[in-house]
């Protein structure tokens, strides 16, 4: 026999008289009111892009067919009209996407929503719904491909900001409540827990430090918040986990401590200024950590300091482990990764590193991160390659077998765009691009300029032992 209990609480009304609920009624309670509370901050946004060419495929169509092929991460909102809307046979022509924003409070003003970069970049037409219907031109204020974060602008009275949350508090087992407009479905709210903190190595962004979550996310969820209980943003949606192009259990976002931080640059600044070391860094693990005769495995090995760089002057040395950053215990090089880059620049801030067994405390002023030290694949042309590379540095020579190579390694490929079709991956070495020799981030993005608009990309790529020609076609066709 099957025995079920509840347990039983109480209140008493405005006539006092006893009322008993259950917890899951007390926890039902709380989610409407969250979703009540949530509900007016969240925005659909729709975009328009506009195509000179009607016999490719574009847009949603092109990616979502290769997605589903090449890698099992997908945006959201980014072909939801461009599949249920057909296209006029000739001429020019628009295609629509759908995806989401949360108002948010910042300098007193209220006009400004938090989204995604891909669902607003690049953009023709950019326009806002709110939850009362009203209906608004937007304007884009900063983009941030680098973490897939974006601020638009509406110029509206009795605009509704939503809570922003510390994500840094979130922990797995936690309420996770995602609102948004999956596949147009305006203000639809669904409910899970957090799953994980501190995801990376997806391959979506160039930093990551994901919230995943089981809250069910689909397209046009993409820049809706992802909130806790209390009906405060922890999160902004970004991707999903998907063999079949919807919801399979898991979902990211993006931590809205790394928003806030790449919000307000944007805002006040037009860009993004990330903090800079100027360190080569790579993971402890046992074998290391036996070589360096220490009993750690968490930390970050430096193994290699630039010259002139902040790390120089404040003293690093090669062999030394980070453990503490800023007072925050450093766990591998995504983590170090990101708090470093969150860190104001021109900020003093005390690290402690092994050296030969003993602890060490370094002050370092951290110094503005150079644009040049990741390049996307655009070059002023406009060639979206799909990729990102970065200059050939010691440590990643070692870690990919390079040594004695010059180029640039590819460090991030976009699901479905031209580098992905050439079958170009991560870790790849580019030798040359075109026929000319590339050694570096700024001889790669040279050879791109001095392309023919138009034309092919013809490129020699190393992988592991084995050197071939691949061809990046050209979109311009």
């Amino acid at each position: 026999m099957l025995f079920t209990y509840s347990l039983i609480v109480g209140y008493v009304d405005s006539m006092g008289t006893v009322k008993a609920t259950t917890k899951g009624e007390e926890l039902e309670e709380s989610l409407v009111l969250v979703a009540e509370e949530v509900k007016p901050s969240v925005v659909s946004i729709t975009t328009v892009k506009v195509f000179k060419h009607p016999t490719r495929r574009f847009h949603g169509d092109r990616r979502d067919k290769r997605d589903r092929r090449r890698s099992p991460f997908d945006f959201f909102g980014d072909d939801f009209f461009d599949r249920f809307f057909p296209k006029p046979p000739e001429g020019e022509f628009k295609t629509q996407s759908l995806g989401s924003g949360v108002i948010i409070r910042i300098n007193g003003e209220k006009g400004y929503i938090l989204t995604n970069n891909h669902v607003v970049a690049d953009m023709d037409e950019l326009k806002v719904k709110l939850s009362d219907k009203r209906e608004f031109d937007a304007e884009i204020v900063g983009t941030d491909e680098q973490t897939d974060l974006a601020v638009i602008k509406i110029e509206g009275e009795n605009l509704i900001p939503a809570k922003m949350g510390d994500s840094d508090e979130m922990r797995p087992g936690q309420w996770a409540i995602a609102v948004g407009n999956p596949f147009g479905l305006t203000h639809t709210v669904s409910v899970g827990v957090v799953s994980a903190i501190g995801r990376s190595g997806v391959g979506i962004a160039s930093y990551e430090n994901f919230i995943q979550t089981d809250a069910a996310i689909n397209p046009g969820n993409s820049g809706g918040p992802l909130v806790n209980i209390k009906g405060e943003v922890i999160g902004i949606n970004t991707a999903i986990f998907t063999r079949s192009g919807g919801y399979q259990g898991i979902g990211f976002a993006i931590p809205v401590n790394m928003a806030k931080a790449v919000l307000r640059d944007l805002i006040d600044k037009g860009r993004v200024t990330r903090g800079w070391l100027g360190v080569a860094i790579q993971n402890l693990d046992q074998s290391l950590a036996e070589q360096f005769d220490v009993n750690v495995t968490e930390g970050v090995l430096i193994s290699d300091v630039q010259d002139d760089s902040p790390a120089k002057e404040a003293g690093f040395e090669r062999g030394d482990i980070v453990i503490e950053y800023d007072n925050k215990l450093v766990s591998d090089i995504n983590h170090l990764r990101n708090i470093v880059a969150q860190t104001e620049v021109g900020k003093k801030v005390e690290v402690k590193v092994l050296r030969k067994g003993s602890e060490e405390v370094l002050t370092v002023k951290i110094g503005e991160q150079p644009s040049d030290l990741f390049a996307t694949g655009r070059s002023p042309i406009g060639k979206d390659l799909g990729m990102t590379v970065q200059s050939l540095t010691e440590e990643l020579a070692g870690s990919f077998g390079y040594e004695g190579e010059s180029g640039v390694v590819v460090s991030a490929v976009e699901p479905g765009g031209p580098a992905a079709q050439a079958e170009i991956k991560e870790g790849d070495l580019i030798k040359e691009v075109n026929r000319e020799k590339v050694a570096d981030v700024k001889g790669f993005r040279k050879a791109l300029k001095s392309a023919e608009k138009g034309k092919d990309i013809l490129m020699l790529i190393r992988r592991g032992m084995h050197t071939r020609f691949v061809i990046i076609k050209s979109k311009a066709k």
